[in-house]
């Protein structure tokens, strides 16, 4: 029996260290390579959660911290934590809700919000990093799909500020709603391969994820 167990917790030492350590390269190609940025931005949350749902979430919260670990001393104190926001908190909530087999519903939404504030912490913090407001760039896009909106429609409508900085809000959240329903698919088709599972997806999205795992 103890040989079991040493085995097995050497197995979870393995796991862990080679998990986040291809998060942390992951990340390290997300910030300094200029394309495949859709690539790794899609699979840096899923390592950690994949460690959580195959041995349990005190692993996940290893993981987590050896990532920080690895990335401070690769990138400094500054940029390597800033994998938290949001992809370490995701994947440590993901895995978790995964774990419980909690509702797509509630793991998609609670999913999605900590996206969106993780989302708007790194750009504040990149902002002060770079020494400019990196918001603008959010804005004038918002803006530029509100002003072919109404070119569109021919709606009599003037944006003002407010108006632009909710619509800018509103491209985060719906690009945070793509992204963490796109991990629910990706992490539904690949789990079950690597002897892990996650819940069935709501009767209403079997449609949109179509395809059933094997």
């Amino acid at each position: 029996m103890s040989t079991s167990v040493a085995r097995e917790q050497s197995i979870r030492l393995v796991e862990t260290a080679y998990l986040a350590a291809a998060t942390a390269l992951i990340w390290i190609a997300l910030y300094y390579l200029p394309v495949g940025g859709a690539f790794f931005r899609l699979a840096l949350p899923l390592p950690l959660a994949l460690l959580q749902v195959r041995r349990g979430h005190q692993a996940g919260l290893e993981g987590v911290s050896l990532l920080i670990m690895l990335l401070i001393v690769l990138m400094g104190p500054i940029r390597g934590p800033l994998v938290l926001f949001p992809y370490g908190f995701l994947s440590l909530w993901l895995g978790w809700s995964w774990c419980r087999k909690l509702s797509w519903w509630l793991s998609w939404s609670v999913g999605a919000f900590l996206g969106t504030i993780g989302f708007l912490i790194r750009v504040l913090f990149l902002s002060i990093l770079v020494g400019e407001n990196l918001w603008v760039v959010i804005t004038r896009a918002a803006s530029a799909l509100l002003e072919r909106i109404i070119d569109i429609f021919n709606l009599p409508l003037i944006p003002d500020m407010a108006l632009i900085q909710l619509a800018a809000l509103s491209l985060v959240v719906i690009q945070e709603l793509i992204f963490v329903l796109t991990l629910h698919a990706v992490a539904f088709w690949v789990f079950p391969r690597l002897s892990a599972s996650i819940p069935h997806p709501p009767r209403l999205l079997n449609g949109l994820i179509g395809w059933e795992p094997t």
